[in-house]
């Protein structure tokens, strides 16, 4: 039996990768350009796997480790016909896998339907979701199918499926395991075919031990689950994100450093959603690059709150006598905070002075300092 390592060398000799190796150095010099090999190998199937998942998911923004590994479930789930559960937080795009789990199923050219859960008042959710038959209530002039009926062969979407009722939940458990259901009002049952897949930011399982959601309805969801990450535990998912969000609005902007760098360093408690309105709130003010000023307050104060944990490295830098950076970040939040009272007030001096807390000739010798076009932010 040939050694592994020798062998590699007469394949990587057929392949021209080693050109020329004595014997008595095979072993040696096979093993060092294996591991270049494999370094190589490793590096072009990484940026691969990267393409393939744009051209796979050109809806889902991401190229990190754990998008790509949502990537692979997706690819796993898609075609099988088990119930999906997708967790996390508000605004991580939980539809948008969703989507993509229909759109790479067998049930692809048949209803993708999606209803929010929360949306939609207690009381009509049930109507909602099955549908009512004339009559069946005030105001039911007419027999109307529900979400599961106009789901039929494709796939119902439960989004923020924790905030469901409980007699709900067991109904829509019915419609689960014996694929029928009742309009509301009606007398005999109706056949579906239906794909679920459900979402939540709560936890379910939590909620399973204090009775606000059905044990048996959960171990039905959970058949596969899919936990999205928020947007601050993949950061470098972000300079991405930004550019397409920008490219989508139809703006040209350029991102300045310091913004991105912002933006980066930013939690995103609402996750892509609040990233997303940024961009599109800071693309309305810039002129020519996207500036941190143009970012909303919100962005900026976070930034103020998380200074110092996030630029720990910096404040001690400042604190080893470099006064500049500290000019340069007091001079920045002036800025920015003398932005936002423009903002409220409409490009009105006397009302932005008075949020401030300064007289107007202050405010004016402010704004001419930072250069601020006050035009901008008149009606």
């Amino acid at each position: 039996m040939i050694d592994p390592v020798k062998r590699f060398v007469i394949k990587t000799k057929e392949l021209g990768i080693v050109k020329s190796v004595h014997p008595s150095t095979d072993t040696a010099v096979a093993k060092d350009d294996m591991g270049k090999f494999t370094m190589v190998f490793d590096q072009v199937t990484e940026l691969l796997s990267k393409v393939e998942a744009r051209q796979l998911f050109p809806d889902i923004i991401g190229q990190s480790k754990v998008m790509r590994g949502i990537f692979n479930q997706i690819v796993k789930v898609a075609p099988k016909e088990s119930t999906v559960l997708i967790a996390g937080e508000t605004g991580t795009g939980k539809e948008l896998i969703a989507r993509s789990i229909h759109q790479h199923s067998k049930r692809q050219n048949k209803p993708f339907v999606a209803i929010n859960c929360a949306a939609i008042p207690e009381g009509l959710l049930e109507s909602e979701l099955f549908g009512h038959e004339k009559g069946a209530f005030t105001g039911a002039n007419t027999k109307k199918p529900g979400k599961v009926e106009l789901a039929d062969g494709g796939t119902l979407f439960l989004d923020e499926i924790g905030d469901m009722p409980l007699v709900t939940q067991a109904k829509v458990l019915r419609t689960i395991e014996e694929n029928t259901i009742e309009r509301v009002g009606a007398i005999k049952l109706i056949t579906v075919n239906v794909r679920f897949i459900a979402a939540t930011n709560r936890n379910l399982e939590k909620m399973v031990e204090v009775g606000l959601f059905r044990q048996d309805l959960f171990y039905r969801l959970n058949v596969f689950s899919i936990l999205l990450p928020p947007l601050r535990h993949r950061r470098e998912d972000i300079p991405l994100l930004a550019e397409n969000f920008l490219r989508e609005m139809g703006n040209e902007r350029h991102i300045s450093s310091e913004t991105l760098q912002l933006l980066m360093t930013n939690d995103w408690p609402g996750n892509v959603r609040e990233l997303k309105n940024a961009l599109e709130s800071a693309a309305v003010l810039a002129e020519e690059e996207i500036l941190p000023s143009n970012l909303p307050v919100s962005v900026n104060r976070n930034e103020e709150i998380n200074g110092s944990s996030i630029h720990q490295k910096e404040s001690l830098g400042v604190l080893n006598g470099n006064d500049s950076d500290l000019d340069l970040r007091i001079k920045n939040f002036e800025r920015r905070i003398i932005v936002e009272a423009l903002r409220q007030s409409g490009g009105v001096q006397v009302k932005a002075a008075s949020i401030l807390g300064i007289k107007e000739r202050s405010l004016w010798h402010r704004i001419k300092k930072h250069q601020i076009n006050i035009a901008e932010f008149r009606p």
